[in-house]
């Protein structure tokens, strides 16, 4: 696949479960590609699904990785990651990954700054939410120069008011149902939002989010 939705000018929303599993050149290994600057190499954030028993060939990171398991376990060399396991691998990392019995993983590759040296590994279903705005909880993952990583939980009926975004904003669904003016988000969506977009959101249901901020001035 050639360059694909790297105008980070734009808009960008995927509802993931409404696209197509590619094939990975590692067999029991699929993706939804979202964004990708080189078929195998660059600029990448993808949806990738590892069957039972499947494994990648070890590979390199010269921007580093950044992965959240969303379902199953992942696991490489240095460990086994569960659900809700958010993992940075810096630039210059590598690593040989697979999966006993199958996960489903959405993954950051080659979009670090080349001196966030920094190894994170954060089990999110065992760390503690903390107070956000309004009735928002937080639960702040990493911050590095601009950008910055959390997950919100959004209490039924929240409403957040109209903000801007510096730096641009990505959001991926983890539960529930996000939403705002210009439309519907539910779980497993991915939203691109630019530098300097504004949006006024709100959820009708109980929803969490993986948000990041700052990274896309």
């Amino acid at each position: 696949m050639k360059m694909f939705n790297m105008d980070l000018s734009k808009k960008i929303v995927i509802d993931t479960n409404l696209e197509e599993w590619l094939d990975s050149p590692s067999g029991g290994v699929k993706r939804i590609p979202l964004e990708r600057e080189e078929a195998e190499a660059g600029h990448t954030t993808s949806l990738v699904e590892y069957k039972p028993g499947a494994s990648f060939e070890k590979h390199f990171h010269p921007l580093g990785e950044e992965i959240f398991v969303l379902e199953g376990v992942f696991s490489d060399e240095n460990g086994d990651y569960g659900p809700g396991s958010y993992i940075r691998n810096p630039p210059g990392s590598f690593h040989s990954p697979f999966s006993k019995e199958g996960c489903l993983i959405f993954v950051k590759l080659n979009q670090m700054d080349p001196t966030d040296s920094q190894k994170v590994v954060i089990n999110t279903e065992e760390s503690e939410w903390r107070p956000g705005h309004g009735n928002l909880e937080v639960m702040p993952l990493y911050s590095f120069m601009t950008e910055n990583v959390a997950l919100v939980k959004w209490p039924k009926g929240e409403r957040f008011i109209k903000h801007s975004h510096f730096g641009g904003e990505e959001i991926f669904v983890l539960k529930g149902e996000f939403i705002d003016e210009f439309g519907k988000y539910p779980k497993k969506t991915w939203i691109r939002s630019p530098h300097l977009s504004s949006h006024l959101p709100f959820v009708e249901e109980e929803t969490i989010i993986l948000v990041k901020t700052g990274h896309l001035a």
